[in-house]
């Protein structure tokens, strides 16, 4: 009898503050296991530019945290691969020593793999049973080929890879897909003898049987960590697998956890504040109705950027005040953590008017709901402030005083999170729309700054 333990993380979102007590158990389990042989993967999103230490090191500070632990393999989320530039991806495990899994990230240049993947890995154990790890992350395809990424979808890259594996004795997909994709891959390739799963948040305290494929997930945010056990009989085969998570609520706090976890939050605040930005005359609001209110500075700021006549922000972006003086890297992090970026749409007249009759209709619901995802991480939506749209009481709309043409194009600069939630459907439905990749919403605004205000 050969009994196999894998410990797993997901879904981190550079949650620093549960990384101490990960660490232990993690360290511990490893100790402890009676298993034959123990794994350690990481399922994706392990960094989040929200955080100022991953913001001030495109990342590293994370692979840092990691490489102790001595992963045996990570798959890559969107936070990697859409958080990050191309280059910044590519580089972002150039110290990392463990291997990174992803079967469906390619270059556009060249039609190969991306070069900081291997497509699967096989794993030998001590009793020589092959372990084949795959790895897929979630095909975003409106976004990633704006990065020059070639990201190909499921159904046509997992049988490719699972013929990587097909003769191995276990069969193990690190999955950032999420769970609805999961349970369908469950439903559709029995072979698979583990998905550990990620990107929803899902969590399976007990694990998930579909199909005989033993589903595991840990959640969100290092809350809670992963375990499955495997045990194979002389002939290799798997008769029993089980999986749990563990909360990391449970686990015990040091004296020392503390002064580590605000110091990570410290150093990384302090590598952005070495990076001047601009030398404001006044304090800018994030009060939309102040006279010196953050919204109208920014508007100017996506407007000038997208080149279009007309801007739309929310107030609910701006989480505090820019103090006046000079401003730095973290000031801007500060008001725009959110991993947003400019979006330049042109649509007809008619279809301008019905978008701003969506806004209009949900405008009283926006001021004040509390807004999850999508890339925004503050806390509600916010009051909708146009720049170069008016709305009179019989619902005309004016650009830039001239009524609305219904027939003309117009050209908007929006945000993509309007494009991805669900309130706008005509951004969707009738919008041309384009990203701009790779800069974020505050590096946009902190250039705009360092122009009109420069130190």
């Amino acid at each position: 009898m050969e009994k196999i333990q894998i410990v797993h993380t997901n879904d981190l979102h550079s949650h620093f503050e549960n990384f101490p007590r990960i660490t232990r158990f993690i360290e511990q389990t490893r100790q402890n296991s009676t298993a034959d042989d123990f794994y350690l993967f990481d399922i994706g999103d392990a960094m989040d530019r929200a955080q100022p230490l991953s913001e001030a090191t495109n990342g590293q500070a994370n692979i840092a945290w990691m490489n102790p632990l001595h992963y045996d393999a990570a798959t890559i989320g969107n936070n990697e691969g859409l958080g990050n530039s191309h280059e910044e991806l590519e580089h972002l495990y150039d110290h990392a020593n463990f291997p990174v899994i992803l079967g469906n990230l390619y270059e556009e240049k060249n039609n190969k793999l991306a070069d900081f993947a291997v497509q699967s890995k096989i794993f030998t154990t001590k009793a020589q049973t092959k372990i084949g790890v795959i790895g897929l992350t979630a095909p975003f395809i409106l976004t990633y080929p704006l990065l020059n990424w070639d990201i190909r979808l499921i159904q046509d890259m997992l049988p490719k890879v699972l013929q990587d594996v097909k003769d191995c004795d276990v069969i193990v997909l690190l999955s950032h897909l999420g769970v609805s994709m999961d349970r369908l891959i469950a439903s559709k390739h029995p072979e698979i003898d583990v998905i550990i799963g990620s990107h929803t948040h899902h969590l399976f305290p007990k694990g998930e049987m579909d199909n005989g494929v033993l589903l595991a997930a840990a959640g969100k945010y290092g809350q809670n960590v992963g375990t499955i056990n495997l045990e194979l009989n002389q002939d290799k085969q798997v008769i029993k697998k089980n999986a749990f998570t563990t909360p990391t609520s449970s686990m015990k706090v040091l004296d020392t956890d503390a002064a580590w976890i605000e110091a990570q939050h410290d150093k990384g605040e302090e590598l952005l504040n070495q990076r001047q930005v601009a030398n404001l005359p006044v304090t800018l609001s994030s009060d939309y109705q102040a006279d010196h209110s953050i919204i109208q500075e920014a508007l100017t700021a996506v407007q000038e950027y997208a080149d279009t006549e007309v801007a739309i922000l929310s107030s609910g972006l701006f989480l505090k005040d820019l103090p006046k003086g000079v401003i730095t890297e973290k000031n801007l992090h500060d008001i725009l953590p959110h991993a947003i970026h400019v979006m330049k749409t042109t649509m007809t007249g008619d279809n301008v008017w019905r978008l701003v009759m969506e806004m209009e209709k949900n405008r009283l619901y926006l001021r004040t709901h509390q807004q999850k995802g999508m890339g925004f991480r503050g806390k509600i939506f916010g009051e909708l402030i146009y720049r170069g749209i008016t709305v009179d009481d019989k619902r005309n709309v004016y650009i830039n005083g001239q009524e609305l043409n219904r027939n003309q194009e117009y050209t908007l600069a929006l945000l993509d999170h309007y494009l991805f939630v669900p309130y706008f459907p005509s951004i969707e439905i009738a919008g041309k729309n384009k990203i701009m990749y790779p800069k974020f919403l505050r590096n946009v605004f902190g250039e705009y700054l360092g122009k009109k205000y420069p130190i």
